[in-house]
């Protein structure tokens, strides 16, 4: 059965009263949880449904409050720390205590901090373009390189560069992000990331996380100067042809293939060598 159910959640976090459109599905194993980037949503994922390699898979995702087709009463509370318990409790009405994480951008963020919160309970983690690094805020940085008192009015003048941008699906993304995400949330998650970045070392919190990783990445963006570091650190590296920031846009099927790759050798057993008795 490969048939994805929606529903909706309801939970009070942090005084905010929010309603999560979700999408799940049963099965057998452990499950995928999927976290959407910023102006994104859950349907970025959808398509796991259809993939023959995860057949049969648990499966949940759902849009972040703020984002989608998901609420929240106090959009100026919406922040990387906000989303980091909102999954939390997501996972919990879920009854998921274990799982394989994949994370893309603001999603990938939000995943990194969640596994290095509770590590023990991330079986794998796929990390696409999260912000691991300061020179990951290429977006969530215009808040302060292009400030606006108004905040549609910036939202507005992002899509706008977003749109002219010489990067892989950047049209098709900026073109929807109006849609996806309300413009009172913006300056919450940008600030929330661009503050971690910064000042909460994300690259030790990565290399220090005690299961596989994957650090997924478009082809136009592997210049990124920790791309070696990663590698050297045991971090698997998966460069997505014909991609830039958005690989679930530009090169889907490269991209699950990968992700399904690095799921299965992740839930492999480690073999011991034998003892030789000689």
């Amino acid at each position: 059965m490969n048939t994805l159910t929606r529903h909706w959640m309801e939970r009070t976090i942090d005084g905010a009263d929010v309603r999560l459109s979700c999408i799940s599905r049963k099965g057998a194993g452990l499950p995928i949880v999927f976290l959407h980037g910023f102006g994104s949503t859950k349907e970025d994922y959808a398509d796991v449904a259809l993939h023959p390699a995860f057949a049969g898979r648990p499966i949940f995702a759902y849009d972040a409050p703020g984002c989608g087709e998901s609420e929240c009463s106090d959009l100026d509370r919406v922040s990387i720390p906000f989303l980091v318990r909102t999954a939390l409790a997501a996972l919990a009405e879920q009854g998921i205590e274990r799982f394989h994480l994949v994370g893309h951008s603001m999603g990938g963020l939000t995943s990194l901090m969640l596994a290095h919160q509770e590590p023990e309970r991330v079986a794998s983690f796929t990390d696409i373009e999260g912000n691991v690094a300061p020179e990951d805020c290429f977006l969530s940085r215009q808040i302060f390189q292009h400030p606006h008192e108004d905040p549609v009015q910036f939202l507005e003048d992002f899509i706008a560069r977003n749109w002219a941008a010489p990067f892989y699906s950047s049209p098709l993304y900026a073109t929807s992000v109006r849609y996806k995400v309300r413009a009172g949330a913006v300056r919450g998650i940008f600030e929330s990331m661009v503050d971690l970045s910064d000042n909460a070392g994300l690259m030790d919190k990565f290399l220090a996380l005690p299961l596989p990783r994957m650090f997924m990445y478009g082809k136009q963006n592997n210049t990124l100067s920790y791309l070696p570091h990663l590698a050297a650190n045991g971090v698997e590296l998966a460069e997505i042809p014909e991609s830039g920031h958005f690989p679930m846009y530009s090169n889907a099927p490269e991209m699950w293939r990968r992700i399904a790759a690095f799921q299965a050798q992740a839930t492999e057993p480690i073999v011991q060598p034998e003892v030789s008795r000689s």
